[in-house]
């Protein structure tokens, strides 16, 4: 209990005072815990689980010293935060930069420029961060208000993943059998699974409120694997804030978050007084795919509420209810008008989706456990990102030869009926490319992505997250992507830094390439990520040193 005191303070509605520096000092540590009924060691901060909250105000500049005290390989990576001019403070492993070794320490450092609202942390290599994560909570200036009226109290809200294997064997076993991965053993809330677990009914997280009272929760997904609802019994869910931006007020029955994304929701206790379950559930939209089903619960409990009062049970929709997603993306707009890039120079169509290799393998019972004795993979434009053994920024910026290319594809290699008439006659049609493939982009482009969703496997919804920017999501729907009858939101999109392209559909984004550097766009279920499921974007520098990458830090972590 006493970690969940330190990583969530009581009073964490109170805003924090200082500098426009602040400091960090992270410890890369494992620690013991018991939960389900087991015991084991676990990848942590400072040996905090979650770990500790990351607080600044819009515009701080934030240093966070990082000292891997474990055999394992570290990063960090700062999720949505735009890294303007500091790319090599990122987090993606040999994407921008080598692990933190055992023993080693790096000092990542960046400024929070024209950013403000929730964002988190996670490790991001292998995966570690099925474990290491915490939150980043960024204010606006001090003396200027929300858009909304003022919260009485704040609190953040984590859900996760939680298994009972070690996660980096997990990962090393499911690339070798080359199938599916396993469900998570359980969801967690702030890290605590909730009374559906065994061994789980003490330590439930809860938040105690006064009623007639408003609350802002910092919802954020760290899940590994899944993308998840969450619903409170009873009470509505006013959404003020998507991908730390505002967003129009909308109120709805339950939420659904893909891993990356974080929302503001504001919640009064108007209801009776009473104990209330806060529940977390799995949205899985691929076919076949086996799940966790139980879900995680936390208490959203009322002063007056008599203690040993049983809680009422929350509703979530059912695992495959699209059309409860689809009601919350409809329902995201940016708080204003926005300034939507019209014309574009630079436009992808990239497809997503899995795929099944040929076996290789003399053992194909062990290595070959995908469809028809196929090897399970997944990629963008039918190439499965294959991650270099060094870092893709240092040799761009080295002009290192060889580690990396040039020439992902701005279109799939071949169209076709995506969604519907995809060639899934595994593994003959449904083979990928294996290839370290970059798409150089020149500053100052005016960017349009098309993610389409394939069939070739099974559709699913990909929550895809592009490091570096946040981007305007102009446009989705069902089906293939047809130019003709797409509509487009070009006044008040909402601005998100991961999308979740639907289930046998497609999104677009827009923005400007306007930051330098190397950045990692990619499925955040990460099994998909370790499939392939990512490209890397090269945004070439601009004029001048506020449109050039700087060089490398000096305690860079070398491969």
């Amino acid at each position: 209990m006493s970690y969940y005191l330190q990583a969530f303070p009581a009073m964490a509605h109170e805003w924090p005072r200082g500098g426009s520096t602040r400091f960090y000092d992270f410890k890369v540590q494992t620690l013991r815990v018991t939960k389900l009924c087991n015991t084991k060691e676990i990848v942590t901060i400072n040996k905090m689980f979650p770990g500790p909250v990351v607080y600044a105000e819009e515009d701080d500049r934030i240093i966070v010293k990082v000292t891997n005290e474990t055999p394992y390989n570290a990063t960090i990576h700062w999720h949505g935060v735009r890294q303007k001019l500091s790319c090599w403070s990122d987090g993606p492993s040999y994407i921008t930069q080598c692990p933190i070794q055992a023993g080693q320490t790096f000092t990542y450092e960046f400024t929070m420029v024209k950013q403000k609202g929730t964002f988190f942390w996670h490790a991001h290599v292998s995966w570690l961060r099925a474990t290491v994560y915490g939150a980043i909570v960024v204010y606006p200036k001090a003396g200027v208000p929300y858009p909304f009226k003022h919260p009485y109290e704040e609190h953040i809200v984590i859900l996760g993943e939680y298994w009972l294997k070690d996660v980096l064997q997990l990962e090393q076993q499911v690339l070798a059998s080359g199938g599916a991965a396993p469900p998570a053993d359980a969801f967690t809330i702030n890290g605590h699974a909730g009374p559906n677990y065994n061994c789980s009914k003490n330590g439930v997280y809860k938040i105690n409120v006064v009623p007639g009272k408003t609350y802002m929760l910092r919802l954020i997904n760290a899940a590994l694997n899944m993308e998840n609802f969450f619903t409170i019994a009873y009470h509505k869910l006013t959404i003020v804030e998507a991908d730390a931006e505002y967003t129009k007020s909308f109120t709805t029955d339950r939420v659904m978050l893909v891993p990356g994304q974080t929302m503001n929701v504001l919640v009064t206790a108007d209801r009776p007084i009473g104990k209330y379950s806060m529940a977390m559930g799995p949205y899985m939209s691929a076919q076949n795919v086996s799940f966790q089903n139980i879900s995680a619960i936390a208490y959203f409990e009322y002063e007056g509420a008599s203690p040993n009062s049983l809680s009422l049970p929350a509703n979530l929709p059912s695992f495959n209810d699209n059309l409860a997603v689809k009601t919350v993306m409809d329902g995201l707009r940016s708080l204003n008008p926005v300034n939507v890039p019209k014309e574009i120079d630079t436009c992808l169509f990239v497809t997503v989706g899995l795929n099944v290799n040929k076996c290789l393998s003399k053992t194909p019972q062990q290595n070959c456990q995908g469809t028809n004795t196929g090897t399970f993979a997944a990629s963008m434009n039918n190439i499965s990102f294959v991650k270099p053994t060094v870092s893709i920024l240092e040799t761009y910026y080295k002009k290192i030869d060889g580690h990396f290319t040039e020439d992902f594809p701005g279109a799939p290699l071949k169209f076709y009926d995506f969604v519907n008439g995809a060639p899934n006659n595994a593994p003959n049609d449904t083979q990928a490319i294996n290839g370290t493939r970059t798409k150089v982009i020149e500053f100052g482009s005016r960017v349009q992505i098309i993610f389409q969703d394939t069939n070739t496997v099974t559709t699913e919804n990909h929550p895809i997250h592009l490091h570096g920017y946040s981007f305007y999501v102009v446009g989705y729907g069902t089906g293939n992507f047809n130019p003709q009858t797409a509509n487009f939101n070009l006044i008040d999109p909402p601005y998100m830094n991961t999308i979740g392209v639907p289930v046998g559909g497609w999104a677009v984004i827009r923005f400007v390439a306007d930051n330098p550097g190397v950045w990692f766009m990619h499925c955040h279920l990460d099994i998909h990520q370790s499939w392939g499921l990512g490209a890397v974007l090269i945004v070439e520098n601009g004029k001048g040193e506020l449109e050039t990458l700087p060089h490398p830090p000096a305690d860079l972590p070398r491969c």
